[in-house]
Parts: structure tokens; C-alpha cells; sequence
């Protein structure tokens, strides 16, 4: 366990990294977006990827790796929007947004912690392309409950669903960058 939290970790820094230089240059003008918005660019990025997956083409350049990080970093966004309810504000000082960041990144972390507790990091022999296809079932969960406005009778709220797409994508990420290691 102690392999994956320094992965994950390590995962999480470079997406932070990209996170704070994006805010430097374009502040936080994303928080003009409303959580449908947000499911949205999720929507579009892992698309791609399947896409990808499937014809082995990548016309645009950017590879699959970047559009994991893009449905991090999109997925701390939309629990900034879901869950900072007070923050009324459009722009945001760097230092908070910082802290947000660090905020749901380290309980994504917690919650990857204690379902691998349970699981027995199953996520380990899956393949890229099955957190890209339960990335994508997620989204469909989010929209179908967006369109709900936000009622569930029995599942998880949007919350739970953007966490969970979160540690999919940290996961892939694992999987793409550390597959050659030797520890491995």
C-alpha cells in the first residue's frame, strides 16, 4: 500500500503543478462554470481517450496521459463547485485555491485508501481501458442525476461519482508511468 500512496502521490503533484501554473495564467475563470459544465469537459476528455484507445490514432497530439490529468483537475473543480457552496466570488487568491486543491485531492486520496483497504487494490490488474470505460459509465451516472437535479433514491450523489473518476484517472496514470518500474 505504501507503493500506491507515493504513486498516487506523485501522480497528484504533477497535476497540481499543471492545476497552479493554469491558474497563474488564466485565474479562475472556470468558476464561471456550473457543475454540468464541468461533467461536460469530463464528458469530452475521457471521450477522447476511448477514442484513442479504440483506432490507435491521435491526430490532435496531446497524448491520453494529459486528458487524465485534464479529468483530475476537472473533477477538483466540480467538488469546488459542488461543496464550496460560501465561496461566492469568481476569483479566487491562489493560496486558496491551493488549499482547495489540496483539500479534495487529499480526501480523494483517503477514500482510494479505504477502498483499497477492500478491495485489495483490484484496480492494479485492470486495464487503461476499463477505467476509461468507468470513467465514462460515471459520467452518464452524473448527467442521469443532474437531470434528476440532484435526487437519488438509493445510489451515491454526484459527489461520491467525481471522486470516484478522480482516482480512476490517478489509477490510469499509475498504470501509464510507472509500468515499466522496476519496483513494479
Amino acid at each position: 500500500m505504501s507503493k500506491t500512496v507515493d504513486q498516487y502521490t506523485k501522480v497528484i503533484s504533477k497535476c497540481r503543478e499543471i492545476f497552479e501554473k493554469k491558474t497563474k495564467d488564466y485565474g479562475t475563470a472556470w468558476r464561471i462554470l456550473r457543475s454540468s459544465s464541468l461533467t461536460d469537459q469530463i464528458f469530452i476528455k475521457a471521450q477522447r481517450i476511448r477514442t484513442i484507445q479504440e483506432t490507435g490514432e491521435n491526430k490532435v497530439g496531446e497524448n491520453i496521459e494529459d486528458e487524465f490529468i485534464g479529468i483530475i483537475n476537472y473533477c477538483v473543480m466540480a467538488l469546488v463547485q459542488l461543496q464550496e457552496k460560501e465561496l461566492l466570488e469568481l476569483e479566487l487568491p491562489l493560496e486558496t485555491v491551493e488549499q482547495l486543491y489540496a483539500k479534495y485531492t487529499d480526501q480523494s486520496m483517503q477514500l482510494m485508501i479505504d477502498k483499497n483497504h477492500d478491495y485489495g487494490e483490484a484496480w492494479r490488474s485492470m486495464r487503461v481501458s476499463s477505467l476509461t470505460d468507468l470513467i465514462l459509465m460515471k459520467i452518464l451516472r452524473v448527467k442521469q442525476i443532474e437531470d434528476n437535479k440532484g435526487k437519488t433514491l438509493i445510489s451515491e450523489g454526484i459527489d461520491a461519482n467525481y471522486y470516484d473518476m478522480l482516482n480512476y484517472s490517478v489509477f490510469a496514470l499509475i498504470h501509464l508511468t510507472f509500468k515499466n518500474d522496476s519496483n513494479d
